[in-house]
């Protein structure tokens, strides 16, 4: 943080509000992945309940950081300047975007569920560049990096639900790819903007991460989806896993 001269690091966000970005950035991701490219059938049954879960897993994180949880009612007074205020109004949409989806599935509903993951994810991008006391989360570019991210993490968890239950689906690999270099994109510009701001440890941590997220989490989890995608199940459902498992912990590593 840098309010004053003296700049320090923050220790106001522990692993409870990460948890809000991890947990909700993968269930709002899946739950656009599902609005994207999912057809009607068991895996699409089971990734809109799967995401919710994982959205309300970061939202109970959220109420574990207040401090005083009695209260947390209170997020939802100030919609005019506060992007919490507006996650939490957007993660009500897509509870009720999702369950309409799950019991009346159709054209409207889909749309529904894909806009309220977006905007849900959106508004946790903007949770972060609105801290403007921490130079490295609020560089502009910030946002297209979650967004991005979060779309990357429930490609990957879409692709393992869809092999999981026998289905091969292009459009699910291909999505995942695309997110993919979407996020490796928007990470390498926002580390060229943000980056020369930095120093020490800071800077340090930043710039250990792009080796990770490019070799690991990007092109070597393409090169596992396109594998998988060309094996037969017993031996693609592994290779998926891993893909999944690399395109989530670099995400979660950033």
């Amino acid at each position: 943080m840098n309010f004053g001269p003296q700049p320090w690091i923050q220790r106001h966000w522990d692993w409870r509000a990460a948890g809000n970005f991890v947990f909700g950035g993968a269930g709002s991701g899946l739950l656009l992945a599902a609005a994207l490219v999912l057809p009607l059938g068991p895996a699409r049954a089971v990734s809109l309940p799967l995401g919710l879960a994982l959205v309300g897993l970061g939202l109970f994180c959220v109420w574990l950081e207040t401090g005083r949880p009695l209260r947390a009612l209170h997020v939802f007074f100030n919609p005019w300047t506060s992007w919490m205020t507006r996650e939490a109004f957007a993660g009500i949409a897509l509870f009720a975007a999702a369950i309409t989806a799950f019991f009346q599935p159709g054209a409207w509903t889909e749309t529904a569920l894909g806009l309220c993951a977006l905007v849900f994810a959106w508004c946790q991008a903007r949770i972060l560049e609105a801290s403007k006391g921490i130079p490295a989360w609020r560089e502009p570019r910030i946002v297209p990096f979650i967004l991005s991210t979060a779309l990357s993490e429930g490609a990957a968890l879409a692709v393992v639900l869809t092999l999981a239950y026998g289905a091969r689906n292009m459009l699910v690999y291909g999505l995942l790819a695309a997110a993919l270099l979407a996020r490796a994109i928007a990470w390498t510009l926002y580390c060229t903007r943000t980056a020369p701001k930095l120093t020490g440890a800071p800077r340090t941590a930043l710039e250990a991460v792009t080796p990770k997220m490019l070799w690991f989490g990007t092109f070597g989890s393409i090169a596992l989806i396109a594998a998988a995608s060309a094996l037969p199940r017993p031996y693609s459902l592994p290779l998926a896993g891993l893909a999944a498992l690399a395109a989530i912990a670099t995400g979660w590593h950033a």
